[in-house]
């Protein structure tokens, strides 16, 4: 895990922001492995760098990362890249792949199997993004690394 300097969209001037990259390869393990990653890289946070991170945090970055990576991996021909990053309150998860082409979340169709990825990410996220690249696309998904009261006020404690 690396920290560097935050963004200048930070508040605080000398804020860090905690991150960690990798190369996947595109295959039938890189899901896995994308989760073991997001997994141990916010335990590190939590242990390493006194960041809080609840349960919930850690399960939805996982789920995120592996609708993204499975989507990545299923669209796109080659490697994909993945970063994790903390700022301030929340980790974001960034995939890019070779493709081109933006996702877009489909209606809501109770019958239809399959192609929920999207739709899931941005249930469970603060905020999605995608945009394309020189070469590709970046999605950007945002969760919050606390609880956030749910409809009956259910929390969950780190």
């Amino acid at each position: 895990m690396e920290s560097g300097p935050a963004g200048e969209d930070d508040t605080a001037p000398d804020a860090r922001v905690l991150q960690t990259a990798v190369a996947l390869k595109g295959d039938g393990a890189c899901i896995a492995r994308a989760r073991r990653l997001a997994a141990g890289f916010l335990a590190r946070a939590r242990s390493g760098h006194g960041v809080p991170v609840s349960q919930r945090a850690v399960d939805l970055t996982q789920l995120v990362v592996s609708e993204l990576v499975t989507n990545a991996r299923k669209y796109a021909p080659g490697p994909v890249l993945m970063e994790l990053r903390i700022i301030g309150d929340m980790v974001e998860v960034v995939v890019w792949d070779s493709d081109p082409v933006l996702p877009v979340a489909r209606a809501s169709d109770a019958g239809r199997v399959g192609q929920h990825g999207l739709e899931i990410v941005m249930a469970v996220a603060q905020g999605v993004e995608a945009r394309r690249e020189p070469v590709g696309k970046r999605i950007t998904a945002r969760i919050a690394l606390a609880d956030v009261p749910g409809p009956a006020g259910i929390r969950d404690t780190p």
